[in-house]
């Protein structure tokens, strides 16, 4: 990508599509194959792209991310602040990643404010998120983080919005996947395992599912 953030901070890296391959199957629970599915600040479309679900809709402010889109996934470039192009009350699930600590106080009032407007009545917002709690030493390693987010402060973010907490887990992943040696080797079986596993060595990312009501 062009942008000056996906050349320095978020870079491509193979062994993600091996990580994201478990994480949808550890999500399908809550994502029913007819549903429509919008990605939101979607990046490289890891989430999207593997996917099973009758709509995919992935949406970024980055004009470069459409080509990293699989086919049949319908990309809208424009800032999650105003996500036009997605229609009312249309989407069964909305989906961020490492997405909601980037944005202001202000962005966030309009993002979710754009979340409902799109969402269904019980359609579901997904979020994975670094866990400030567990990962305060290199939290602002990165310059554009804007928002302190702990699972505790999350959960409360979420209820003040109108959200249902139905599952949350404030460790499920590690804070990155940039470290080397990976902290999770990319097999498709060890990731499975750790995403199911009660106990969660260097986690830094927290998972929450919650409904609108």
């Amino acid at each position: 990508m062009k942008d000056n953030y996906y050349a320095s901070r978020y870079t491509w890296n193979k062994d993600r599509t091996t990580v994201w391959k478990e994480i949808v199957r550890f999500l399908a629970k809550f994502i029913s194959q007819q549903a429509t599915v919008l990605d939101i600040g979607a990046g490289y479309c890891d989430f999207i792209n593997n996917v099973t679900a009758t709509n995919r809709m992935a949406l970024d402010y980055s004009p470069d991310f459409m080509e990293y889109a699989a086919e049949g996934v319908k990309t809208i470039q424009t800032p999650v602040t105003n996500m036009v192009g997605v229609e009312n009350n249309s989407v069964d699930v909305v989906f961020a990643s490492n997405l909601f600590e980037h944005l202001s106080d202000e962005e966030l009032v309009q993002t979710m404010k754009e979340v409902k407007r799109v969402l269904k009545q019980g359609g579901r917002l997904i979020l994975m998120q670094p866990n400030y709690r567990l990962a305060y030493k290199t939290y602002f390693d990165d310059p554009t983080h804007k928002k302190v987010f702990s699972d505790e402060s999350l959960r409360a973010f979420l209820v003040s919005h109108g959200f249902m907490i139905e599952l949350s887990k404030p460790r499920f992943l590690p804070f990155s996947l940039k470290s080397r040696p990976s902290l999770i080797p990319p097999h498709r079986l060890i990731v499975r395992a750790y995403l199911n596993s009660p106990i969660k060595p260097f986690a830094g990312q927290m998972l929450f599912v919650s409904k609108k009501i």
